[in-house]
């Protein structure tokens, strides 16, 4: 799929339903204990690594980045698309956001001490994830902790309505963790964990823990 073309499709369908998604979303980490948890490891991990910044990786409306900064995580915001971006400053107006893609994201290397995307993968092409694990372990220093949670299965589909049932036109990825854990092995990540959660449900997922090597 050209890159161009997945990249304008996903920020078009998310600028069109980014309030309703919002509104969906506040709160939402309230019923999600293990999501929970792997946040509160995560930023046990950035402290023991020296702390810095943190940047959460199609940070939506904010919701997680709020999460980590009342952690104690220096985290801040980046999604790919503006209209999302205007509600996360309108939520969480203390807190830094900024629009950019994760397939190149200005930002100087080795200037981040983690780096988390939480279900931002999603519309991510197969072709297209190496390059952005490259970009992620560009941006990290060496030795810090990156968080991914994703959607876990086989194939895609085509999401043509969404929240609040606004038009959309994104595919939506199911990845299996082993296949996620190679790639990032590729692009010079060491593994460290993984968790699966709801996995007697339609549609798991994986909070994988990985670490930027040397």
């Amino acid at each position: 799929m050209n890159a161009d073309r997945w990249l304008a499709d996903t920020r078009t369908s998310y600028d069109t339903v980014a309030v309703s998604y919002a509104d969906r979303m506040r709160g939402a980490l309230a019923g999600e204990p293990y999501l929970r948890a792997a946040l509160a490891a995560f930023a046990e991990l950035v402290d023991a690594a020296g702390g810095g910044p943190v940047a959460d990786v199609g940070c939506g409306p904010g919701h997680v980045t709020a999460h980590l900064q009342e952690l104690g995580v220096d985290a801040f915001g980046i999604d790919l698309s503006s209209a999302m971006i205007d509600v996360a400053r309108r939520d969480h107006p203390r807190l830094r956001f900024e629009a950019g893609s994760m397939t190149d994201l200005d930002l100087a290397d080795a200037s981040l001490a983690g780096l988390l995307a939480f279900w931002s993968l999603v519309h991510v092409p197969d072709e297209a994830v190496p390059t952005v694990f490259g970009e992620f372990r560009r941006l990290l220093r060496p030795g810090g902790p990156l968080l991914l949670g994703f959607h876990v299965g086989d194939g895609s589909t085509l999401k043509t309505q969404g929240y609040g049932g606004h038009p959309m036109n994104v595919h939506v990825h199911r990845r299996r963790p082993d296949q996620v854990a190679a790639w990032l092995r590729d692009t010079g990540f060491t593994m460290e964990a993984h968790l699966l959660i709801a996995p007697d449900e339609n549609l798991p997922g994986a909070v994988l823990f990985a670490r930027r090597q040397p």
